[in-house]
């Protein structure tokens, strides 16, 4: 069987791979493109799929000729959120209304035809994978909508699969944000024929858009077992040089759009900073950390023994070398869960609740009190014997597993399935 993978950017790369990895070890082919941006060329995860029998990396720069390539970014820009969001977001609102939907169509249907004629042209059983689709995703909805069009006139399935997870319990976490109701941004990925999400907490957000026969609950294909130890062998050497003598932190930050108490993570930062025998590692959000009003502060640069991750760090380095990690709502941190190191949900630096602190209260910062106490606690007793088993136990079983540890297979199953009923559809 066939599958087309679209991967775009950092998390789907991310959270895709492991499930493109357990594809072909089936015996399956696989085209993959990269529709974002080319620096991503050289990203380990890249590196490591191009070395397995039955995977095609192309860039799609690579599969157009060059005006088409010209002509599809730009209808890209006049409709993705970024430049909408910029100092020319009226101009650009203005082309994309000059050059509607109808004059944009014909390209879309271009492209389309020529990359699933490239990787199903003369095959009767095929999936075509995008990562989740949103309404203010970085790639066009508009293009997505008509390659799934095009995708199920060649009979194919079309799946949508997670570039991520849910750290959230709560629902208004973005700025903006002041009801409780469904969350149309997410009504364009109706558009698949299967919607995977890896845990219940994660299905919340759509089940009220979609029929339950859409939506496929399959576990956490990044955090699983099977793919964390085959992560730990290709990943490239870490550049981070360990202290032993100090009590290393890494502080996840989360992207800008959501409300952070920027104010209060300043003095946290300063509060573990004035411990002595600390090392404190800050990670920006892969996306947009440049946005966040920390990186402005010159005056926590000056502090000796906090630094900025170079955007080169994998977030997975930091977390092998870190004793504890500071967690102000990211899904990356559930790798350090699975390693049993302590993750501290610093709630009250946010707007939302954490999942990591509703599973497992013994993680949760409620005040400054509850910093000081844990930090001044690791370095008086160590970091060892931190979850409570059973909360830790839940934990695994709700969010990651889900049905079990073999997630993985259960990824490829629902392909195959989809691939399958594609070409049934075609012998009919």
């Amino acid at each position: 069987m066939k599958a087309l993978f679209f991967l775009r950017h950092y998390n789907d790369i991310d959270h895709v791979t492991p499930v493109i990895s357990k594809w072909v070890e089936g015996g399956h082919g696989c085209d993959v493109v990269l529709i974002g941006k080319p620096r991503f060329d050289g990203d380990f995860r890249i590196e490591y799929l191009r070395k397995l029998d039955g995977v095609h990396i192309a860039h799609i720069r690579d599969l157009l000729s060059w005006s088409e390539f010209v002509r599809w970014r730009l209808q890209m820009l006049l409709l993705v959120r970024s430049p909408r969001d910029s100092f020319v977001g009226p101009l650009v609102r203005l082309f994309a209304e000059v050059y509607d939907k109808n004059k944009r169509e014909p390209l879309w249907r271009r492209t389309a035809t020529r990359l699933l004629d490239r990787s199903f042209g003369g095959t009767d059983h095929g999936v075509m994978v995008f990562d989740w689709m949103e309404r203010n995703s970085g790639i066009a909805v508009e293009w997505v909508e008509i390659m799934v069009s095009a995708a199920h006139a060649m009979k194919l399935g079309t799946v949508s699969l997670p570039h991520g997870d849910s750290p959230h319990a709560s629902e208004l976490v973005r700025r903006g944000e002041w009801r409780l109701e469904p969350d149309f941004s997410f009504a364009p990925a109706g558009i698949f024929d299967k919607v995977v999400v890896p845990n219940e907490l994660c299905s919340k957000r759509i089940r009220p858009l979609f029929d339950n026969d859409k939506i496929a609950v399959l576990g956490s294909p990044r955090y699983c077992d099977e793919w964390l130890t085959k992560l730990n062998k290709i990943m490239p050497a870490s550049p981070m040089i360990s202290a032993d003598s100090r009590l290393k932190i890494v502080m996840f930050l989360r992207k800008s759009f959501y409300t952070t108490f920027w104010e209060e993570v300043e003095q946290v930062v300063q509060m573990i900073a004035a411990f002595p025998g600390v090392e404190l590692v800050i990670k920006l959000h892969t996306r947009g950390g440049w946005k966040q009003s920390l990186t402005k502060k010159a005056e926590l640069r000056r502090l000796q023994n906090v630094t900025i991750a170079a955007d080169d760090i994998h977030s997975s380095h930091l977390m092998h070398w870190a004793d504890v990690i500071v967690d102000i709502a990211s899904s990356i941190v559930f790798e350090a869960i699975k390693a049993k190191k302590p993750v501290l949900a610093a709630d009250y630096l946010h707007a939302g609740r954490s999942a990591i602190a509703k599973y497992m209260p013994e993680t949760e910062l409620r005040c400054r009190d509850d910093v000081y106490n844990k930090i001044h606690g690791f370095l008086t007793n160590g970091c060892d014997s931190f979850y409570i088993e059973e909360h830790w136990q839940c934990f695994i079983k709700e969010m990651i597993d889900v049905n079990g540890p073999d997630v993985l297979p259960r990824y490829v199953a629902l392909l195959e399935q989809q691939a399958q009923q594609s070409g049934d559809a075609i012998n009919c």
